[in-house]
């Protein structure tokens, strides 16, 4: 059964939960979707039993620092693993050039050198454009710029193998033009970084995010099964899932899901 493993759900600057990254795994090999910003995310791999050496795609959907600074931790991960000849195979770094040279230029300055002999042998680097089609754990993988306001961005729509779709919109509010990556898909991973009603509190819209109520309408008007809401603050942690589905079900009568860090969802 394929699953969707939550390894953080947090923006930016949360201090109660990690930065928002997953994977998405079918049995033992897993497809990692950001990695937060610290070696966190090794424990929390550790933690959800997904062990380094099944992980053989990864993608970072842009620059900021709470999504690619815990690539490096992995890119380490997986070097070690391969010089201790613990890891077969591959491994594949997806995103947009100025993602994939912020990596290596990142590695060159904090790994050693013999990690860096690896990038292009067993290490690569792969570059997704708008529409960028590839097959990541045999399934259809469909890369898409996300009409970012403040910085390149990408997400993907993917075919599962049981027949449903999922798509990831990035960290920001989902752009209209989208739509045909969007529009019916069974689930749909849809930034919301805090309630409505608290919108004076936590200014998302200064910032460039939705809210909750701003989430679920789109879920709503894109006729999708599920909306899972991630990039959260997190003051609201210990009620954040009552909360969010409280204010999101005013709008939108599907399935709505606020996973805590460390969730898994069968798919």
């Amino acid at each position: 059964m394929e699953t969707l493993n939550i390894l953080g759900t947090g923006s930016a600057m949360v201090t109660k939960c990690y930065n928002t990254c997953f994977t998405i795994s079918n049995g033992d090999e897993h497809f990692l979707v950001d990695a937060g910003g610290g070696n966190t995310i090794l424990a929390h791999l550790e933690k959800m039993n997904i062990k380094i050496q099944n992980i053989h795609n990864m993608f970072i959907s842009h620059n900021h620092n709470d999504h690619i600074l815990g690539g490096i931790w992995v890119i380490r991960a997986v070097g070690q693993s391969m010089l201790n000849n613990k890891y077969d195979g591959i491994f594949n770094i997806y995103g947009h050039k100025s993602s994939l040279d912020a990596l290596k230029d990142i590695s060159k300055i904090v790994l050693q050198k013999k990690f860096l002999n690896l990038f292009g042998e067993r290490i690569h680097f792969i570059e997704v454009e708008n529409n960028s089609e590839f097959t990541i754990l045999n399934r259809k993988t469909v890369f898409f710029d996300i009409k970012s306001t403040k910085l390149l961005q990408f997400g993907f729509k993917v075919e599962l193998e049981n027949g449903k779709t999922l798509t990831f919109l990035g960290d920001e509010p989902y752009n209209k033009d989208l739509k045909s990556y969007a529009f019916g898909v069974d689930y749909l991973l849809h930034e919301a970084f805090c309630l409505y009603s608290e919108k004076d509190q936590f200014k998302p819209y200064e910032k460039h995010h939705a809210t909750v109520k701003d989430a679920c309408i789109n879920a709503r008007e894109l006729k999708v099964k599920t909306v899972l809401l991630y990039h959260t603050e997190d003051k609201n942690i210990l009620n954040r899932e009552e909360l969010y589905i409280k204010e999101g079900k005013e709008e939108f009568e599907g399935n709505i899901l606020v996973p805590n860090d460390l969730t898994k969802i069968d798919l």
